[in-house]
């Protein structure tokens, strides 16, 4: 690489966690032939044509009619190989970037470039070098899947379009918006306005697209291929068909991409400074580094305010929703950036040099698509004061490129991912070409050897033959198996972002969750105070009444809860305690006591709950009853967190925390103290470090935190199917064993690693030392147990065997340091204490030792570990406050539909009047606001079937319209409605569409999106991934068999003059493409089994079941030809090449490929112990039933005549029972053979524990250690 200045460095990289690598490509230049361009590439094409056109000139007036026959020929086949060429240029784009392109150097120089994603993040594209001039500079990027990246010189490397949202505080601070017209200019240039702008190409566009992809031209020379040889029908037929479902596909994505045009956030008109004065301008018109007045409307009936784009919040504060994006259902809060003191308020407000960053700072910023749901506007004493006392925020992110964008274009470009263009597709295509290259080499050879037979037939079976065994239905086969997956999870309410991880989970082996939220309920319960002066361990569970003054102040004090249409929301821990106080919210935002209401609390400031921290606190004005005001600091978090910020803790603090976190309860520490001479601002400017400094303790909080009905039976059900269980959790240690035993992931004696004594604090800025292995140690929940703590292999695989091991987040830090994490990450069942980053790790080192992993978490905290799954699973809870919107739109619907007839109520007015098929009604709305899971109407049924644009089936919109207009809605009416509305939901993966995720259906956090509370989700998509996993198995078997038995007979039975009827072989196609139809759309069992399919099909099963069943078809075929043969008389035998007409031994055969094709089906299916049984699948099982029953039929003839409608000729009594006999043995031959190489080659079950893994790798230790000595 050359840069702008001459000088010679490293070629440009590109900083982007999707893409691999980029290249500079320079176009080659083109030649103008006529009115049209020609790549250079095709230059040597056109000087051919020109010489074979002057050379068939020349013949022509010569009059030479045979040397002109193969100068036509050779034009043909020049005509092919360019047009072949061409296509190529299409399909590859490293072909194109080397036949159109040359590498590039200078950067000035470029005009293209090559950009190469990682897997699973799209395909390669040729994307043009865009330059621009922006104020003295020029800029040179790139646009790709909707992101741009700019040049950056000093670094050598192409960076995605910078924002301002990494600069320095002050800056932010001291923001006062676009200031000129020229700024605005500038910036509107450099990012474009704030949209979501989704293309929307013409059908013929799409069409042609899918009409030139590489599987479809190969089925249309198969076509050709078959209409040479003069089966006409049978290729219109297999045309139409593929024609009919490129068609349906291209009609499904411009129905997705018009509906993801419509779900786009609206942009609301808001309050802008720009030019030194508030203006009101659409949110399209927002610009990065515009200063904002946002906030929710006043005035009842107001919905929520989406937030238009990335803001940093400068003054007031926000109570937001970000479900759509993190799957996070309780409402967050959302400070101002903070003063710009020397000393910190707290880690948020950071000094003024210190950047923004996104991550750290997220309690300061309002993230695009998400819902403000209260706010307090800007102080008077605000920099800029608001309008319309709004909050006061700056723009940081605009359009594609915000929090939304991203979800936005992961939606947009999911559906390119899925594809059967893999490797072990190919792998097993050159299987089954390796014997049609010997089939077709056979044929060639001995068709030679006959002077008398038509060379260009020759040759075109011998293509026929190569052609046959590359399965042309193949990408639409596993395009419908992929589809018809996802429709059946949507049907359950959980959504998918990334089709191709379905397979994937029908190979899962290790499934990891969180605990709180996850596995508990969220219904906390306080069961009482702890650790009061001379009271112990024992618990006072009366707290308004017996617990003090000082713990009820902390527990009302201490929360971030919010009113929302007159109800509190928040995290469920905080509303248990606050509810136990008796307390209650009064005017003004204050709260009273519940005994007499005449003392008073008014929460000043908030040190914000951190997961990293893991504690609070919030500075409060106290008004006692009869007393002086005071202020108070109340604060609660962790215990070993909290011990260090006390400075009275009691001697017996460790044991009695300890003691009921060993019984599965969540303990959390109270602690409080006053602060004297402090009032009014001063309050809210105290730095958290002195408000946490010397507390004193309170006592210790209790609160129960119940499993969820449904996560014992999930759980028990993943370890009974062959899955290892794991539990990575924020909790204590002692509650996380505790809950894990009673949820079978952990069945023996747990080892719990811990720190001895303190933990080692570090003051910022102090370099991390690596602690020696002495400061850790295993310990049982009980402490009856203590073993020192040993990194080598060999102990750790040994302690493994005999104990279940739980890591806190300490010790999992500590063998990170020492490199170990490899070692004892697999080893464990319970991870504790861990941070969001070591969430992560513990995924990606699970994933690195082979396993295939499975993570399900509800929460913000989760995001990390979700992503770096295999499969992530994120449940999608509905928020509080979508259930009070959700309450108060079913009354209304309610009183509406009382007041509109006395129609019977059958499901499509049910759905009405539960809030599905309204606008307003769950996720998928299609009239105005993208609401999250959760938002109106988010508590029923109808985020996942909204219908199209969020408007119902066709019945429930029937059903509007009849209201509308006062009729009575009648039982005939009524059941009318529902089958329509049954219809389209029936309809809705026929087309073989994928069925479009909504930003309210799915969230950024992962994959999988489940609109559920509890875990059954995992079992759903596990088992709906095993029966996509074994239809796809399925599916490759018997497209080989079939492939096989068609080179079979079109290259033996061709050199004997054996050929299938046109009207045979078309329906032999319709039976074939029917079976697959429905065996594509094939049902898990209800319950999960402990075999495990094979995860590919690169086993000895599939290839011994291939190659056996082969056998078998091929010798009834050539039995059931010789007996034929030796019946029908001589003179009615076809000679090579001849015309087809209807005899004994193509009756024979067309009969004996029917049978071949049924029992191949029949028996490859793969029902219990994954799927529903071949009886219970209607479609595939009436398919086989009425095949045997035609088959009958044929063979006796009757009905008179059915025999001669399919080209078929009598047969005598003798061969009709033959081939009968014959078709029963094969069927039961191949049947046998199926079983027992299923039984004789079973899948490989996972290791059970993952100790298991290491004692097979290692030799170190023993193998009759092998079985764990406690049970």
């Amino acid at each position: 690489y050359v840069n702008m200045a001459g000088e010679v460095g490293p070629a440009p990289r590109v900083d982007a966690k999707e893409l691999r690598h980029i290249r500079l490509l320079l176009r080659r230049p083109r030649f103008i032939v006529g009115q049209y361009p020609v790549e250079i590439s095709g230059v040597p094409f056109v000087l051919a044509y020109g010489f074979i056109f002057m050379q068939m000139f020349k013949l022509t007036v010569q009059g030479q009619w045979d040397t002109l026959v193969a100068w036509k020929l050779g034009l043909y086949a020049v005509v092919i190989v360019h047009i072949t060429l061409r296509l190529f240029t299409y399909w590859s784009v490293s072909l194109a970037a080397k036949l159109q392109f040359s590498s590039e150097a200078h950067l000035d120089r470029a005009s293209d470039v090559l950009v190469v994603p990682k897997e699973f993040s799209g395909y390669p594209e040729i994307v043009p070098l865009q330059r621009r001039r922006l104020d003295a500079t020029e800029e040179i990027g790139f646009v790709f899947r909707k992101q741009r990246f700019t040049w950056d010189e000093d670094d050598g490397l192409f960076r995605t379009l910078q924002f301002p949202d990494h600069e320095m505080l002050d800056t932010y601070r001291k923001a006062s918006g676009l200031g000129t017209q020229t700024k605005v200019a500038t910036a509107l240039t450099r990012w474009g306005p704030n949209q979501f702008e989704v293309p929307l190409p013409p059908f013929s566009e799409l069409l042609v697209e899918h009409l030139l992809a590489p599987f479809f031209c190969f089925q249309t020379l198969c076509v050709a291929l078959w209409a040479l040889d003069d089966y006409w029908y049978y290729s219109l037929f297999t045309l139409g068909m593929l024609v009919m479902f490129e068609c349906t596909v291209v009609m499904q994505r411009l129905r997705n991409l018009k509906e993801l045009r419509s779900l786009s956030t609206p942009k609301q008109s808001i309050q802008v400074y720009r030019e030194g004065k508030w203006e009101k301008l659409p949110g399209d018109a927002l610009l990065p580094g515009d200063i904002l007045s946002i906030g929710r409307p006043q005035g009842e009936g107001n919905s929520e305010h989406v937030v238009p784009a990335d803001c940093l919040l400068l003054a007031g504060t926000a109570i937001v929703e970000e479900a759509v994006l993190t799957g996070e259902s309780t409402p967050q809060w959302k400070n101002p950036l903070g003063t710009p003191d020397e000393e910190a308020v707290d880690e948020a407000a950071l000094v003024g040099t210190d950047r923004l960053n996104i991550k750290r700072d997220k309690a300061q910023i309002l993230f695009g698509g998400t819902r403000i749901l209260q706010h307090t506007g800007a102080d008077k004493d605000a920099r800029i004061r608001t309008p319309d006392g709004g909050c006061l925020a700056v723009v940081l992110r605009t359009g594609f490129d915000t929090s939304q964008g991203q979800l936005m274009r992961t939606i947009l470009h999911s559906t390119e991912r899925v594809t059967a263009n893999n490797w072990e597709t190919g792998m097993f295509i050159l299987f089954l070409l390796f014997f049609a290259i010997l089939a077709s080499a056979y044929v060639l050879y001995h068709g030679l050897q006959e002077v008398d037979r038509s060379r260009f037939k020759l040759f075109l079976n011998c293509s026929m033959i190569i052609t046959s065994v590359i399965p042309p239905e193949l990408p639409m086969e596993l395009t419908i198996a992929i589809n018809a997956s996802l429709l059946a999870l949507a049907r359950k309410r959980v959504f998918c972002t990334e089709p191709f991880r379905i397979v994937m989970a029908g190979k899962v082996d290790v499934c990891c969750f969180d605990k709180t939220g996850t596995l508990t309920s969220n219904d906390m319960l306080l069961q009482g105070i702890a650790g009061l002066p001379r009271r112990g361990t024992a618990l006072l569970t009366d707290v308004a009444k017996e617990a003090g003054d000082a713990v009820v102040r902390v527990l009302v004090g201490c929360q971030s809860l919010v009113m929302v249409d007159g109800s509190l929301v928040g995290d469920p821990l905080e509303l248990a305690a606050f509810n136990a106080t008796g307390w209650k919210r009064s005017e003004g935002g204050s709260f009273a006591s519940g005994r007499d209401g005449r003392e008073s609390l008014t929460i000043e400031h908030r040190y914000h709950f951190s997961s990293s921290l893991k504690r609070m606190a919030t500075v409060v004005r106290l008004q006692p009853a009869g007393g002086n005001p005071a202020a108070w600091v109340v604060a609660k978090g962790a215990p070993e967190v909290m011990a260090q910020f006390l400075s009275d803790a009691p001697p017996d603090y460790e044991d009695s925390y300890k003691a009921h976190a060993a019984q599965g309860s969540r303990v959390i520490v109270l602690a409080y103290k006053e602060l004297n001479g402090l009032e009014g601002p001063k309050l809210r400017r105290v730095p958290r470090a002195e408000a946490e400094s010397d507390l004193t303790f309170a006592g210790f909080a209790v609160f129960a935190c119940p499993l969820k009905p449904e996560s014992e039976p999930a759980l028990r059900a993943l370890k009974e199917s062959s899955h290892q269980l794991v539990m990575i959790t924020g909790d204590t240690p002692l509650t996380a064993c505790h809950a894990a035993g009673r949820l079978h992931i952990v069945d023996r004696p747990v080892l719990i690693a811990t720190h001895r004594g303190p933990s080692v604090r570090r003051k910022p800025g102090e370099v991390e030392v690596e602690e020696p292995d002495s400061h850790f140690e295993w310990l049982s929940p009980d402490e009856s147990t203590r073993l020192p703590f040993d990194r080598s292999q060999e102990a750790a695989v040994q302690l493994s065997m005999q104990y279940d091991l739980c890591f806190g987040g300490e010790a999992l830090h500590h063998v990170e340091q020492i490199g170990a994490a490899a070692l004892f990450v697999p080893l464990t069942q319970v991870f504790a204490r861990t941070s969001p980053e070591q969430k992560e790790t513990i995924l990606k080192t699970l994933r690195a030792g082979g396993a295939t992993t499975l993570m399900c978490g509800d929460g913000t905290n989760d995001v990390g570990a979700l992503k770096a799954a295999h499969v992530g699973v994120a449940l999608l809870a509905p928020s509080k406050a979508g259930e009070i919107a959700a309450a108060k739109q079913k009354a209304i619907l309610d009183e509406r539909a009382a007041a509109g007839g006395r129609g019977g109520r059958g499901p499509a007015q049910a759905r009405l009047q539960n809030g599905e098929g309204s606008s307003s009604s769950g996720s998928g709305t299609g009239s105005g606001t993208v609401l999250p899971a959760g938002g109106a109407g988010g508590g029923g049924r109808g985020g996942g079937r909204g219908g199209r644009g969020g408007r119902g089936g066709a019945g429930t919109r029937m059903l509007e319209g009849v209201r509308k207009r006062g009729q009575p809605i009648t039982p005939k009416l009524q059941e009318m409605a529902d089958w329509l509305d049954s219809l389209e939901a029936d309809a809705g993966g026929a087309d073989g569409g994928v069925p479009m995720v909504k930003p309210g259906d799915a969230s950024m956090a992962a994959p999988f999106t489940a609109k559920d509370t509890a875990i059954g989700p995992v079992c759903d998509i596990i088992k709906q991934g095993r029966c996509t996993l074994v239809t796809t198995v399925q599916m490759f078997k018997i497209l080989g068999l079939l492939c096989l038995s068609t080179a079979y007979s079109l290259s033996v039975m061709y050199l004997e003059g054996v050929k299938l009827g046109d009207l045979q072989a078309t329906t032999m196609g319709i039976l074939s493409a029917a079976m697959f139809f429905v065996l594509s759309n094939s049902k898990p069992l209800d319950k999960l089994s402990a075999q495990r399919p094979h995860p590919n099909i690169w086993c000895v099963y599939v290839f011994a079941s291939l190659l056996g069943q082969f056998l078998v078809h091929v010798t009834f075929l050539a039995w059931c030809y010789n007996a034929a043969k030796a019946t029908m008389p001589p003179d009615e035998r076809l000679a090579p090449d001849s015309e087809f007409k209807p005899n004994l031994v193509n009756t024979v055969c067309f009969l004996v490929n029917w049978v071949i094709q049924i029992t191949t089906f029949a028996v490859n299916y793969v029902g219990h112990p994954f799927n529903t049984a071949l009886s219970d699948n209607k479609g595939l099982y009436g398919c086989i039933r009425y095949g045997w029953v035609l088959l009958v039929a044929l063979l006796v003839d009757f009905p008179g005549g059915i025999a001669s409608w399919f080209s078929l000729v009598p047969m005598p009594r003798s061969l009709s029972a033959a081939v009968a006999g014959g078709a029963a043995i094969d069927f039961l031959l191949c049947y046998q053979w199926e079983s027992f190489l299923r039984l004789r080659h079973p899948a490989p079950q996972p290791p059970r524990k993952g100790y298991e893994r290491f004692v097979q790798q290692s030799d170190n230790v023993p193998t009759k250690a092998l079985r764990p000595k406690t049970e």
